[in-house]
């Protein structure tokens, strides 16, 4: 049906309906004012159905229909641990809060319509459920406690606010303490808990790995490969074939180099550099997967339904069979391997002036590690010096290049967030023994620089060629939010300009530079970043203001992100002269829904990487209940105030363990005031804090002031 012309018979069938002199109606009596002939019948009910899902109209107990007294949406309810919830609105920014009483006994993620009720819970607008429409969840992970005669799994997930019913029957032998997966089959309701039975034992609690494991499960990451993918990659060779080798450029003879962490297997990228005058030569050569991958393979369908290989604390998920990600297509040391390779010429100024893009076989002359080009370039140890003697020219090239790249891609107003990634160190057991900051280097800037050229010059030549393809684009902040971070910047006496309009990402650049090395910088920096959306995968180039890039892609890791291994099929295709009206036709139809999946799963990804994080954190501080830390304070909200420490553990001192004084959050200043005696907490503060609870299941942290 025409959207134009859906949207006037619904204005006409709603008229109708408000008409006063008209009782409610049935869809019969309906039919005949509007002269509704039979055939068109089912178009009336499509209206009728989409002014209900709307909350314009109901349905009465007898079938008639008629305007709604009260405001009504439909929408995804999000449960809370602490008992309440919202209804996420598609389309609407502001949720629907919802009182524990006004529940209705909807759980997390239920499709629910909720009435819009008069009054408001602060500045938020509160609603009540009135119909359950469908269960979002009808599986979840949790721990097995046994009572006398029945068991119930307190979920792993606390949004999920019910403990679940287990009959001993459906328990399948579950005993305290072990982690399972329950199917639910009965969702419960006012006063009755939901009940289900347990379809799997994960292991118990106390086994090593049954921790991350659960999580792993929660967010229903796949982990074992079908015996279809895992037979057809055993028939992929161990090495390159003479006919693969055909149409392709031989770079063997290359000075080509990887450089990764010690740990890494799955290899995907290799670079090499000339120097001629003032210009470089740069190659950045990737694992050409797709050649074992083909479109539409178990291989292929497997790879989509992933999206992503997750790295999780003591494990790696996979995008790919090892016998691919760690063999055939893993850029090993004095292995011939296929590769596409983006060969660039790049002047002084760092630009781009000359480029190509070709199918290769190359040979990796040299693994190498970050900490040995680290030790090479920034330390000079003359022993690491020795033992590459024959890289080094190259690798001081590289660090001159990659310093200028940095420096075009800074004064353009690419925003660099320099936040240490976290570093867990895990026993046999799975216990964690340290955790610390993992700094950023020279050689894995240096890397990070070659990668994001390559990126950008291979969006742009797609992008001109205008031909399907899939771009990582970061769009413009919301001008709220940049308000926001520009009220609270003044605070410290800094400024940003053009808030009230869309910002340049150099404004916020320069603001970083400004902030570099003050006490305010951390803070700051975390609060920008906030203030920014999410990158994502389109079909559309609209650019990526995080970098201050027109063009950029994913084209460097296709062992391990998907969406770099579909542009690679496009490039070969483009490259073989095969991409006919045919193909893009269906590149046109099947990528939309690539970029959508991708987008999906890169976040249940992140999301699963910080739960295992935030939960190894808790059992490091576990251990450590009493102890006294220096901290910053990150984060102050209504409810505490969060505490950052130099190990990157955060925690909270909830307003209840504030005994000094009576606290209220003072939000134009993002400050915690004491009433009686007039103590403020700022963020970016420096503050001593004690340990005094830590909670693995809830993935929590909770610290007092220390006075000491």
């Amino acid at each position: 049906m025409n959207i134009e012309l859906l949207q006037k018979r619904k204005e006409v069938v709603y008229q109708l309906i408000c008409d006063k002199q008209y009782v409610p109606m049935k869809i019969k009596e309906l039919a005949i004012l509007l002269q509704v002939t039979k055939e068109m019948r089912s178009e009336l009910e499509y209206v009728l159905e989409e002014l209900i899902s709307e909350g314009k109209i109901e349905v009465t107990k007898r079938g008639k229909y008629k305007k709604r007294e009260k405001e009504v949406c439909r929408g995804t309810f999000i449960g809370h641990p602490k008992g309440f919830g919202f209804v996420e609105i598609e389309g609407q920014e502001e949720d629907l809060f919802i009182s524990e009483e006004n529940m209705m006994g909807a759980l997390h993620q239920d499709m629910v319509e909720a009435e819009v009720l008069p009054e408001k819970t602060g500045k938020r607008r509160e609603g009540k459920v009135i119909k359950i429409l469908s269960h979002g969840i009808t599986e979840i992970v949790g721990t097995y406690e046994k009572s006398k005669n029945f068991g119930f799994v307190v979920p792993d997930n606390q949004r999920f606010q019910k403990d679940i019913f287990i009959l001993p029957e459906n328990s399948q032998g579950a005993v305290d303490g072990h982690k399972v997966v329950v199917e639910i089959t009965n969702y419960g309701g006012k006063g009755k808990k939901p009940e289900g039975k347990v379809k799997e034992i994960i292991g118990h609690i106390h086994d090593p790995g049954t921790d991350i494991t659960s999580i792993v499960y929660a967010h229903e990451i796949p982990v074992e490969f079908p015996e279809k993918v895992l037979l057809q990659a055993q028939r992929t060779p161990d090495e390159v074939l003479d006919a693969d080798r055909e149409f392709r450029k031989d770079l063997r003879d290359w000075m080509i180099v990887t450089i990764d962490g010690e740990d890494a297997k799955d290899l995907d990228d290799g670079v090499s550099l000339t120097k001629e005058g003032n210009r470089y030569k740069l190659g950045v050569h990737i694992a050409d997967v797709t050649n074992y991958v083909q479109e539409n393979s178990a291989l292929d369908r497997e790879a989509l339904k992933r999206g992503t290989s997750v790295y999780l604390t003591d494990r790696v998920i996979p995008m790919l069979p090892h016998k691919l990600s760690n063999g055939i297509c893993s850029l090993n040391e004095g292995k011939d391997r296929l590769a596409l390779s983006c060969l660039m010429d790049i002047d002084e100024k760092g630009n781009v002036i000359g480029h190509q893009i070709c199918q290769t076989v190359i040979r990796v002359k040299k693994r190498m590690t970050y900490t040995s080009v680290n030790k090479i370039l920034e330390e000079c140890e003359e022993q690491e010096i020795q033992k590459y003697e024959d890289f080094v020219p190259m690798l001081q090239d590289m660090a001159e290049l990659a310093g200028i790249l940095r420096k075009k891609r800074r004064q353009r107003g690419s925003i660099d967030f320099d936040f240490p990634e976290t570093k867990i160190s895990l026993d046999e057991k799975g216990r964690p023994v340290a955790i610390g900051p993992y700094e950023r280097n020279t050689a894995t800037k240096l890397i990070e620089d070659f990668m994001l050229i390559a990126n950008e010059t291979v969006a742009e030549d797609y992008f001109w060629q205008e031909v399907p393809f899939l771009y990582r684009t970061h769009e413009n902040p919301d001008p709220e939010r940049i308000q926001k971070l520009s009220r609270f910047i003044q605070n410290f006496g800094y400024s940003i300009k053009n808030t009230k309009e869309e910002i340049h990402p150099k404004e916020l650049q320069k603001l970083l530079a400004k902030i570099e090395d003050s006490p305010e910088e951390d803070l700051i920096s975390r609060l920008t970043l906030r203030s920014l959306k999410q990158a994502k995968y389109t079909v559309e180039c609209t650019g990526h203001f995080g970098l201050a890039a027109k063009y950029y892609c994913h084209f460097t890791s296709p062992i391990r992100r998907y969406p770099d291994l579909q542009i690679h099929r496009i490039i070969k295709e483009s490259l073989r002269g095969k991409l006919n009206e045919q193909r893009i036709e269906h590149y046109e139809r099947i990528l939309p829904e690539v970029a959508q999946q991708c987008s999906r799963l890169e976040r249940r990804a992140d999301e699963a990487e910080r739960e295992t994080e935030k939960m190894k954190k808790a059992q490091y501080m576990q251990e450590r209940i009493g102890e006294i830390y220096e901290g910053v304070i990150s984060s102050i909200t209504s409810w505490g105030v969060y505490v950052e420490l130099p190990n990157t553990i955060e925690g909270m001192i909830h307003v209840s363990n504030m005994w000094d004084d009576t606290y209220y959050y003072r939000e134009e200043t993002m400050e915690m005031v004491g009433a009686e005696f007039g103590r403020i907490y700022s963020l970016g503060q420096k503050v001593t804090v004690k340990v005094i609870g830590a909670d693995p299941e809830a993935r929590t942290v909770d610290f007092c002031f220390s006075m000491s």
